[in-house]
């Protein structure tokens, strides 16, 4: 059972640690994180195929590389099969990032996975790249990568 506190304990998380006001809340579900972030005065945009979601910022598509680098900072709250093109993105825009995977999109077991994000990152050219963990219940690790 996922942890309900998660968006607001992610959004504050974000809030604290990085200055970016305009974020792409990548594979967001039903925009509960841009939900927070937008009351902590972030400008947010969700990318998600769902159809039904919160009265938030929403793209209702696929986040491909060739989206325009409109955002200072790329997340994901368990993005699923998005997490490595979240890295990727950022990585081509030098944008920072920070994820909290649930899974693998290749069937990975977590601790190994979370090892090849990092390591993905730091190939992508990241100068920092960190792993915290919020203080939640579930899956509440967060990898997150900048350029220094």
């Amino acid at each position: 059972m996922a942890d309900k506190r998660r968006f607001e304990l992610f959004a504050h998380f974000l809030s604290e640690r990085f200055r970016a006001p305009r974020i792409f809340d990548v594979a967001g579900g039903q925009g509960r994180l841009n939900e927070a972030l937008t009351k902590l005065g972030r400008t947010v945009t969700t990318f998600d195929l769902r159809h039904k979601h919160l009265p938030v910022k929403y793209a209702c598509r696929e986040f491909t590389l060739s989206e325009p680098p409109e955002a200072d900072l790329l997340v994901g709250m368990h993005p699923d099969g998005a997490t490595r093109i979240i890295i990727e993105y950022a990585a081509l825009h030098r944008l920072p990032f920070a994820v909290v995977p649930c899974c693998s999109d290749n069937s990975m077991p977590y601790n190994p996975w979370m090892r090849h994000l990092a390591q993905l990152a730091r190939d992508r050219g990241f100068t920092a790249v960190e792993d915290h963990c919020l203080p939640m219940e579930g899956r509440a690790r967060v990898v997150l990568g900048a350029f220094e």
